[in-house]
């Protein structure tokens, strides 16, 4: 159950960084206007906070979320940016996930 919680609490945390990374990037690329920083920062804050609700240490925690983060980038790319996803990019954020559930799996076991 604690790997289950803890990859939706990533995905979570992976969606608000992505969106306060996503809304700068259309205001200074795509001419968006510049009232898009403010859900930007909001969005960040967020993502610092949703990291912080885990209860292991923050090394382990930011190890553990860069897996889900390809994940969700991937998925990102493919539902907002609209590009086909390779078997490599489907590969890679399997092999991430799984790298994610060796160390969450790792903060129950005992030392």
């Amino acid at each position: 159950m604690l790997l289950i919680q803890t990859a939706a609490l990533f995905v979570l945390t992976a969606l608000a960084e992505i969106v306060g990374c996503f809304l700068p990037y259309l205001w200074l690329r795509k001419d968006g206007s510049i009232w898009l920083l403010i859900p930007a920062a909001l969005s960040l804050a967020a993502f610092v906070w949703l990291l912080t609700l885990h209860p292991a240490a923050s090394g382990r925690v930011y190890a553990a979320y860069g897996g889900v983060y390809v994940a969700t980038a991937l998925v990102w790319l493919k539902v907002v940016d609209g590009e086909d996803l390779s078997i490599f990019d489907w590969t890679g954020a399997g092999i991430a996930v799984l790298g994610m559930g060796v160390i969450v799996f790792g903060w129950s076991a005992k030392e």
